[in-house]
């Protein structure tokens, strides 16, 4: 995985919330779907947002690795997830232009964002170097780590990792979606 430079990655994870909303305009602005585009765009980003609910339920934040469920197949499954999203809603918008700006800001801001916290993750649980020796950052095992601990979902860690405002976020996109469909 590409290096970043720590001051770069700090500014960079400051910015991630505040850009998002940038990039909301930009999704309203080049969108142009037709019912093909949304009926092959959203299963991909529906895959995503299970993705990232499924591993919301099995995080307990900074108290323990999650190294189970999800977790025992990529070391980041929230971003993962993500990237489905993003990827099924280009696709729904039937912008390869949307493709290049959520392909530009993943290589640009949520990667040094995953280093960052691979960093904290390190300090934090002294278990993640030999963790992250097994599982890949991003690309994910087709069978499960074999040292990965058992993980059940909980709907309290789903909740308390505020994971449904992903689900919002695409309801709200996709009935903009739906409202840009042609007449």
């Amino acid at each position: 995985m590409i290096q970043f430079p720590k001051p770069y990655a700090d500014a960079v994870a400051r910015l991630r919330v505040p850009s998002g909303f940038l990039i909301v305009l930009v999704f309203a602005w080049l969108s142009r779907p037709l019912p093909a585009s949304i009926a092959w765009g959203v299963p991909i980003s529906l895959l995503g947002l299970l993705l990232r609910g499924w591993a919301a339920g099995c995080l307990d934040k900074n108290r323990q690795l999650s190294t189970g469920g999800p977790y025992a197949h990529t070391r980041n499954p929230l971003y993962l997830g993500t990237l489905l999203v993003a990827a099924g809603l280009a696709i729904a918008a039937r912008s390869p232009w949307l493709a290049l700006l959520f392909a530009a800001v993943f290589l640009f801001v949520y990667l040094p964002v995953i280093q960052l916290e691979e960093q904290h993750l390190r300090h934090l649980f002294p278990e993640y170097a030999s963790y992250a020796a097994r599982v890949g950052a991003l690309w994910p095992r087709l069978t499960p780590d074999p040292g990965s601990t058992p993980a059940v979902f909980r709907f309290r860690l789903y909740l308390q990792n505020q994971e449904y405002q992903a689900g919002a976020g695409f309801v709200v996109g996709l009935a903009y979606l739906i409202w840009r469909l042609p007449r």
